[in-house]
């Protein structure tokens, strides 16, 4: 192995911290809860005990592979190397199961669209950052992202004279077209869909969407979705930026970084037409609005119907986020600042009513926040012909997405603009465990701020707490499991990461929807040549800013010294210049006929370190504070391994 500059711990753990123990005993607790899942809900090939008939036409793939999407994340923590073992064997499970059943082809969905396939494939990703040294999985990102570089003469999904992905469905099949493969299409009434309302407002006798109920005006808005919803580009595709750029990071590849400039510039312009706003559909023309009588808006998961800005704002979030890293330039953030900027201009103080919002489910800590208070800041999601619609609160995890890369004192300003405008406490923490396994970002900035010093114990205890019930949910578990939802699973998963990824890695959780792991640092055990922090190891990123980043390590085992890596960045795309810690300078641990040792004293030292890695060894029980002088994006980001 290389070497790197070096530092060796000298601060004896007089004290451990409660928030080191609780990082160890939920790291250990994760990592034996993945066996009860895996003996409930698997056949022994590792595919889900599931009906063997597939009654989608395109849906749900993605739901499948979210069971265990995480657990490759929680080995890249520091979690046993039984989650990379058993989520690779998972995915290649699932893959041959969905194969089966219809909805993949060649080891990649045959066709849907992007905001699903995001979702799911973020499992893949997190695989490929895992183990990069996976042959398997590096011919796989290559031949994933040539669907969309027309690689395959089978999946033509791209048009590079357009600069437009062809179809809102698209895949290994090439473009799906239509919205449906029902003949005659047809849109009927659902209650889980009754909350998002019509697609359109202009279907000739449809007012409501209880009018769906009828067969004839079903197949009306079903024909009018197909015509509509059928062909062209649409915003929501942005999130395959993801799949060429994990090829890209994986091989360093120069055609990946320009598909990815390509095609995210193409929408940048189509915004900046627009006045900001991103539209949300392109004909095959290139045109914007050509099959919506020239509207900006009501494209497949557009702005219209059925999350709005749920969905743009992560898509823009994700592409300018990769953008940016692979090009370092700074513009590219501005394609999601825009869209966050002109949403949260148009917010107001409002009733905040679950019923009333098409994502009322997502706002669990804010209902729990206001008591009997239901007045809340709210932005409209959401614009259709009678104009902007759909108020809910803003979540800051569009502007903390974007100041997690830029670092700026501007996009820190964007996110205080949120809590300014909310009568909320934002050191507070509610325990749950969302689709996303986030929504614990403002007990977090307020940490970061200085003014939630609890907030690591107390975000380790809530995920502590969901583990447990999650674990007891799957022992309660009665299902018919050949009958149960296509969502069964993904809401049984008891691995939880959030809290890790801040409290370790200094980064927001990652974008659900497409998002790569975008954070200050990341670590590699040393002795056993493998990423995540060592065993007894536990971590705290206690201060970001643009240039210096402060990380407590302990190593709580009294028995043995521990060597780890420290990466300047998810993909070490960053430098660390130099770095300040304390260097013992009082006797330890004393003379044996004394009954204590002697009072502590330290001082402070600065070392060199000009690169993007350093190598700490941490004696039994001792710590150490690194303060990180720290340039970011100045290396160009890979997947590499620091061995």
């Amino acid at each position: 192995m290389p070497v790197y500059p070096s530092i060796t711990a000298s601060i004896p753990l007089t004290q451990p911290p409660a928030w080191a123990v609780l990082e160890r005993k939920l790291i250990d607790v994760m990592n034996a809860s993945i066996h009860p899942f895996l003996e409930k809900y698997t056949h022994p090939d590792g595919e889900l005990i599931w009906g063997d008939t597939w009654k989608n036409s395109r849906d749900g793939g993605d739901d499948l592979y979210e069971s265990s999407y995480n657990w490759p994340l929680l080995y890249l923590l520091g979690g046993g190397a039984h989650l990379l073992v058993e989520g690779q064997r998972l995915w290649e499970a699932i893959t041959r199961q969905l194969t089966r059943l219809g909805p993949v082809l060649n080891e990649y969905e045959r066709g849907y669209d992007q905001f699903h396939q995001a979702e799911s494939y973020i499992y893949f990703y997190l695989l490929c950052l895992a183990d990069p040294t996976n042959q398997r999985n590096l011919e796989r990102a290559q031949r994933f992202a040539g669907l969309y570089m027309n690689e395959d003469p089978t999946a033509p999904n791209y048009d590079p004279e357009k600069r437009i992905i062809r179809a809102p469905h698209n895949g290994s099949g090439g473009p799906a077209w239509g919205f449906t493969d029902q003949n005659p299409p047809t849109y009927g009434w659902s209650a889980g869909m009754r909350v998002y309302g019509l697609p359109y407002e202009d279907v000739p006798g449809i007012h409501h969407y209880d009018d769906l109920k009828d067969p004839v005006l079903a197949q009306r808005m079903g024909a009018v979705m197909q015509e509509r919803m059928g062909k062209g580009d649409v915003v929501g595709n942005l999130m395959a930026t993801s799949l060429v750029a994990n090829a890209y990071l994986f091989t360093g590849e120069e055609k990946y970084r320009g598909w990815v400039t390509e095609y995210t510039d193409a929408w940048v312009e189509r915004a900046a037409q627009n006045g900001g706003l991103l539209p949300d559909n392109v004909g095959l023309s290139g045109q914007v609005g050509e099959y919506m009588d020239g509207r900006w808006y009501g494209g497949l998961y557009g702005w219209a119907w059925p999350h709005g800005y749920y969905n743009i704002g992560m898509a823009a979030t994700v592409a300018g986020s990769n953008a940016f890293l692979l090009t370092r330039r700074g513009d590219y953030l501005d394609l999601p600042r825009t869209q966050f900027d002109r949403v949260m201009a148009l917010g107001e103080v409002r009733e905040m009513r679950a019923d009333e919002m098409s994502l009322g489910a997502h706002w669990l800590d804010q209902f729990t926040a206001l008591g009997d208070d239901p007045r809340m800041f709210l932005v409209p999601y959401r614009y259709s012909d009678s104009g902007w619609f759909d108020y809910q609160p803003m979540a800051p995890v569009y502007p903390t997405a974007i100041w997690n890369i830029s670092a700026d004192a501007a996009d820190w300003e964007r996110v205080e603009s949120v809590r300014r405008a909310e009568p909320v406490d934002w050191r507070q923490t509610v325990s749950f465990h969302n689709k996303e396994d986030g929504g614990h970002e403002k007990p977090w900035l307020r940490f970061l701020a200085g003014e939630n010093p609890d907030y690591p114990e107390q975000i380790l205890q809530a995920s502590y707490q969901q583990v447990c019930r999650r674990l007891e949910l799957i022992r309660q578990d009665a299902a018919d499991l050949t009958q149960v939802s296509i969502h069964h699973w993904q809401q049984l998963n008891p691995v939880t990461t959030e809290a890790l990824i801040q409290l370790t890695l200094g980064a927001p959780q990652i974008i659900y929807n497409g998002g790569l792991l975008h954070c200050r640092v990341r670590y590699f055990d040393a002795d056993r040549q493998r990423p995540g922090l060592p065993e007894d190891v536990a971590a705290l990123v206690e201060t970001l800013e643009a240039d210096r980043t402060v990380i407590r390590l302990v190593n709580l085992s009294p028995f043995a010294g521990r060597n780890l890596i420290v990466q300047a960045g998810g993909f070490g795309e960053h430098r660390f210049d130099s770095v300040r810690f304390a260097v013992r300078s009082s006797d330890y641990p004393g003379s044996q006929h004394a009954y204590a040792a002697t009072p502590l004293e330290s001082e402070e030292c600065t070392q060199p370190v000009g690169g993007q890695y350093l190598h700490i060894y941490l004696p039994p029980a001792t710590e150490i504070t690194l303060d990180l002088a720290m340039t970011r994006y100045v290396n160009e980001p890979s997947y590499r391994l620091p061995w």
